[in-house]
């Protein structure tokens, strides 16, 4: 009888490890199609034709379909539960996965990529919300988020590395295919291991919230990738930038009114949740815009094949991946004020290497300061818990789904306005864009600050 009671315990206590490797296992997937495409974008023309608009979808209606599905999926997820809307992303991400892999065509392929963005914005706020709901205890649940955090950095750095090899030995069809296995094992574990978090009945759906709110994003993040593409002037994100902010304040208006609002505004009042979600923008709008440039400038005035640069880039990408994984430790034992400070003074300090690059680097200072920027992902696990930890357990999607969006919001505007003052007269020069991410870099520590402070 005890040696029974002993096997079941071991079972209990390795439950939550399993379920959060299998949240681990779908987070990788949605950062490895946000990168592992761009390689093959010639593959795909050479295969599907299409202009260079098209190539552009392809990557971005995948963005956009994340970014504005997130704060509805973590809403559905503490109505729901968070295990059955996370497992129906699997799902709906897989299948999506098989049709980009079988697109006769271009549209059919933007198509597919915006319903597999669908299936991450549904995955990704309520992967986060299971892990609070499998590691109650914060001492526990910092290095699980470490884990998770960590998990970013590999599906990024995998992302080139993965396409190059798939495209050249299995052609493009093949970067698609590969999510299916890993989402059926992720299917499979979250089923058997995963706790359901408890759902929270109410009244009806806040179907105008959601009305507002999806479009409004979308309009929003596409707006801020097609200036990254086009320019501030160009009429397309004009519009929907436009667009987005004329939606914005109809929906604030409709939420306060709600009886059972999708995004109570209440959850704004709090100093913690508004300020780390704050540096969660500030991040990923330093991140993002920083690794456009460090990528354009190797290629650029620096002269290095596609190839290369991609060698180039992979240390600050491992590098991302190390910190965020290290610092769960760091915040179950110090707290999360001193990665958060330990991660953004990397980061300045990284940016503040590639600011005195200029307009020459050389290459081994461009590659040096971008692994010191890399350590910014210090951060990252700890800003985390900080919003997490300030939202009620029966609200933990929609604070993932806030916290999320706001993060893939400022890596839409980071790329966009980073990239845009990349260019000085007919050169690129790193000073302008890596000043403004000191300055970005700072403010989030003033947030930080903010967010961690006792009074």
């Amino acid at each position: 009888m005890t040696g029974s009671t002993g096997e079941q315990t071991r079972r209990t206590s390795a439950a939550p490890r399993a379920a959060l490797v299998a949240a681990c296992l779908g987070f990788f997937v949605i950062q490895l199609d946000a990168t592992v495409v761009n390689v093959a974008l010639e593959a795909v023309r050479a295969d599907l034709g299409g202009a260079l608009a098209d190539q552009q979808w392809v990557v971005a209606s995948y963005t956009v379909a994340l970014a504005a599905g997130m704060l509805t999926a973590g809403s559905m997820g503490d109505r729901f539960g968070s295990r059955r809307v996370c497992l129906l992303g699997l799902a709906v991400f897989a299948l999506a996965s098989v049709a980009c892999a079988a697109a006769p065509d271009v549209p059919v392929l933007i198509a597919a990529r915006t319903l597999q963005g669908i299936g991450a914005a549904a995955l990704l706020p309520c992967s986060l919300a299971l892990i609070v709901q499998q590691f109650p205890d914060p001492r526990e649940r910092a290095p699980a988020l470490g884990v998770w955090g960590g998990v970013s950095g590999i599906g990024m750095a995998a992302g080139p590395v993965v396409g190059g090899v798939l495209v050249e030995l299995a052609g493009w069809r093949s970067i698609f295919l590969v999510n299916v296995p890993i989402c059926l094992v992720a299917i499979v574990m979250i089923g058997r291991f995963a706790v359901e978090s408890p759902a929270r009945r109410g009244g009806p759906l806040d179907l105008q919230g959601l009305v507002l709110g999806t479009p409004a994003l979308a309009a929003l993040t596409g707006g801020l990738i097609e200036t990254g593409q086009l320019g501030w002037t160009h009429p397309l994100p004009l519009a929907l930038l436009a667009g987005g902010t004329l939606l914005v304040p109809i929906f604030v208006r409709v939420e306060r009114r709600a009886p059972e609002p999708m995004v109570p505004m209440r959850v704004f009042a709090s100093r913690r949740f508004s300020a780390g979600t704050g540096v969660g923008f500030l991040f990923n709008f330093c991140l993002y815009g920083a690794l456009l440039c460090v990528s354009l400038f190797l290629q650029g005035p620096l002269g290095q094949p596609a190839f290369a640069a991609g060698m180039q880039i992979l240390p600050l990408t491992v590098a991302i991946a190390v910190g965020a994984a290290t610092s769960g430790r760091l915040t179950a034992r110090f707290g999360p004020r001193v990665p958060m400070l330990l991660g953004l003074g990397a980061g300045a300090t990284g940016a503040g290497l590639l600011l005195a690059g200029g307009s020459s680097g050389p290459v081994e200072l461009v590659v040096a300061a971008g692994v010191v920027l890399g350590c910014c992902s210090f951060a990252m696990p700890a800003m985390t818990s900080v919003v997490m930890s300030d939202v009620a357990a029966h609200r933990a999607g929609l604070g993932s789904g806030v916290l999320n969006t706001a993060r893939q919001a400022g890596g839409a505007l980071g790329a966009a306005v980073l990239g845009s003052l990349l260019v000085v007269g007919s050169g690129m020069s790193l000073v302008v864009p890596m000043a403004v991410t000191v300055v970005a870099y700072a403010a989030a520590i003033a947030l930080t600050l903010l967010a961690t402070s006792r009074r």
